[in-house]
This record gives C-alpha cells, structure tokens and sequence, in this order.
C-alpha cells in the first residue's frame, strides 16, 4: 500500500454505501458529544467524518488507492 499525495485531489467517488451510512453515523454522535464536552477535536473530526460521508469522496482513500464501493 503506496500513499501518493497527487492522489489526494483526485474527486473520485470512493466511499461505499455501508461506509457511507458508519461515517454518517459516527460523525452526528461525535458532534452531538462534542457540544456537551466542548472540544474541538471532536468536533472537527465529527465534521471530516460527515463531509466525507455525504460527498463520498475521501482524500485519505484517493491517497491510498482504496475503494469501499460494492461492485454491482
């Protein structure tokens, strides 16, 4: 497993749709618990987790050539 950074802008669609749903997920419970402990990390993380959830488009995945989505 190679990381290429020229990858990173690559616009792709690369998040698959159970990975979609955890990432949808697991960000709406880390913002909700970042509002009630106030930090910032949290809440940072939360937001990466849903943008890169509704956009299905992960940088981190275009770097590593990885794919989540189902071939149909």
């Amino acid at each position: 497993m190679s990381f290429d950074y020229k990858r990173l802008i690559d616009r792709k669609i690369n998040v698959g749709e159970k990975d979609k749903k955890m990432r949808l997920i697991s960000g709406s419970i880390l913002l909700f618990i970042s509002i009630f402990t106030a930090k910032i990390i949290l809440l940072l993380a939360g937001l990466v987790l849903i943008a890169t959830g509704y956009t299905q488009v992960c940088p981190a995945y275009s770097a590593m050539d990885k794919n989540t989505l189902e071939e149909s």
